[in-house]
């Protein structure tokens, strides 16, 4: 039996999953697909930064099981697109696993500079065991006592990751019982928000303002210590809480393979989501990149993860069968950013016009979070396969007026 063969089964991968199914079901075909995940668990990653993490670590074998799809816990080691074989590390030993077709969907990681300290006293939100272990740091600060050193948080990087945990944390500070907690955010650019547009910045730094949220522009960090973090200014801000949130890049392990990748090493495919100069080999999510609308490169987020992964799904399987494949478009892009307990910022379209803030934008992003972007949980196959049809959902609503 033919096997297609997905590694990672983040927003791009579980997806393909269920879309490969989805066609195959459709053409009355029969393939062996295939997970390999370093975990046994899906992530909810954008939620990493919110306080109550009970509910963004969902099992595979919740989706995958109901439609006969088979995974493993595995670590991806090497890909060797010429012998059409991937070696793999589970349990200690090594595997190499063959395929007919590969989707490529190990999505991306934070950047980790090489500064003194930061592998040691460094936290961070890039996934759920790091989230978990940041909550874990936080709550054992509330046991420490009063001290300037225990109610300081430094987030580095103020983009969208950076800027959210900022915004949340004067919040998670509170709910670990830490009284006049005090919340720095750094980064090397002269403004903060400057991403969001001419309309967005500005509410970002309102909201930044009302949550008392410090701001440190124009620098960068020298070093992490148990003690506290300096700046290239000179300044040492004593803490106990280093948030990284600095960058991403996309797997490593895309360097590996022939063909083009952009400044955060994706690599290009085409508007099937297959691989440019890789046979048999497709990519979807921030391990790929393509020009969406024909114009506009894929931004690393869930937005185009999925529909992206839906579309690889879908592809690749009507390619195992020389079947005609389905091109991905997709004429929208919003932004919608959390801005903790002041609410969230909406904007439309890739010059980020803002179209809510405030409570209005929350509820969306409530609903972003916890309900638009989750599988269906009924364990019903019908409802998982329909779930995975090659369709872009329209933008997400704003549900209340603007505060």
């Amino acid at each position: 039996m033919a096997r297609i063969l997905i590694l990672g089964a983040g927003f791009a991968g579980l997806w393909a999953a269920i879309g490969a199914a989805r066609k195959l079901d459709e053409l009355g075909e029969a393939a062996e697909i295939l997970v390999v995940d370093r975990n046994p668990y899906h992530n909810i990653r954008v939620r990493n930064y919110e306080v109550d993490l009970s509910d963004v670590a969902l099992p595979l074998a919740e989706f995958l099981d109901p439609i006969g799809i088979r995974h493993v816990v595995a670590e991806v080691c090497a890909i060797d697109p010429a012998e059409q074989r991937v070696t793999v590390n589970a349990n200690g030993g090594r595997d190499v696993l063959s395929y007919d077709r590969l989707v490529l969907t190990l999505g991306s990681e934070l950047v980790r500079p090489p500064v003194p300290g930061l592998a040691s006293h460094g936290f961070d939100v890039d996934t759920y065991a790091a989230a978990v272990r940041l909550n874990g740091h936080l709550a054992a600060l509330g046991s420490l006592g009063p001290s300037t050193e225990s109610s300081t948080v430094v987030v580095v990087g103020a983009g969208f990751t950076g800027i959210e945990v900022a915004s949340e944390m004067p919040g998670r500070l509170a709910h670990a019982g830490i009284a006049n907690p005090r919340v720095i955010l750094i980064d090397p650019n002269p403004v903060i928000g400057a991403t969001m547009g001419e309309s967005g910045g500005p509410v970002v730094n309102k909201a930044l303002s009302a949550l008392g949220v410090e701001t440190r522009l124009g620098v960068k960090v020298n070093a992490v210590e148990a003690a506290g973090v300096a700046l290239t200014n000179g300044e040492f801000i004593p803490t106990r809480t280093v948030v990284w949130c600095a960058g991403m890049k996309a797997s490593p392990l895309a360097a590996s393979l022939a063909g083009d990748r952009d400044r955060y090493g994706r690599l290009a495919v085409d508007q099937f989501m297959r691989a440019i100069d890789l046979p048999n080999v497709f990519a979807a999510g921030d391990v790929a990149v393509c020009k969406i609308d024909g114009v506009h490169a894929t931004v690393m987020s869930c937005q185009f993860a999925r529909p992206m992964g839906r579309f690889a799904g879908h592809n690749v399987a009507a390619d195992l069968f020389g079947k005609p494949m389905l091109p991905l478009h997709i004429d929208w892009y919003v932004t919608v950013l959390d801005l903790g307990a002041w609410g969230a910022l909406y904007t439309v379209g890739w010059d980020r016009q803002v179209s809510a803030v405030g409570s209005a934008a929350k509820a969306t992003k409530q609903i972003i979070n916890h309900n638009r972007i989750y599988p269906p949980r009924t364990g019903r196959r019908e409802d998982l396969l329909a779930a995975a049809a090659p369709t872009v959902q329209a933008p997400p609503p704003v549900r209340a007026k603007p505060s």
